[in-house]
């Protein structure tokens, strides 16, 4: 009997190395985002897109709240236009990132998904904050 993971065969390094590349290019992770805050400069803006009263139950350190709704144009314009933002949600199982991905996306703007969200960071075992302060204008 075949085996079922070589029942569809593999593709070339060369295109295996470009889907990679390119995935990487819309995607991190909650273990590259923590450690980039952690060194102090991270070169991104970390939005929550969930709810503000979830955001002040909890959320990422140094995240800010913006729900994919409230991004506008005029919202957006208080960052340069050349900055990365990265976008979470509750987790694998809420597709508000990818919501705020395309608007973003939309505006013209950098984006990339923290894969994982709320439930990644967690898994990862990383400190959550309860403050209020960092919430979008």
């Amino acid at each position: 009997m075949p085996s079922f993971v070589a029942e569809t065969p593999a593709l070339s390094p060369e295109a295996t190395a470009a889907y990679y590349a390119r995935k990487l290019a819309f995607e991190t992770d909650c273990w590259d985002v923590h450690a980039s805050l952690s060194a102090g400069n991270s070169g991104f803006v970390l939005l929550d897109v969930r709810s503000p009263a979830l955001y002040a139950a909890s959320h990422v350190p140094g995240a800010i709240n913006l729900p994919h709704g409230k991004m506008t144009a005029h919202r957006m314009s208080q960052w340069p236009a050349d900055t990365l933002f990265v976008v979470y949600c509750a987790g694998p199982h809420c597709n508000g990132t990818d919501k705020a991905a395309l608007r973003l996306a939309r505006l013209g703007l950098q984006v990339k998904v923290m894969i994982g969200g709320m439930t990644g960071w967690a898994d990862e075992g990383f400190a959550f904050d309860s403050s209020p302060a960092t919430a979008a204008a």
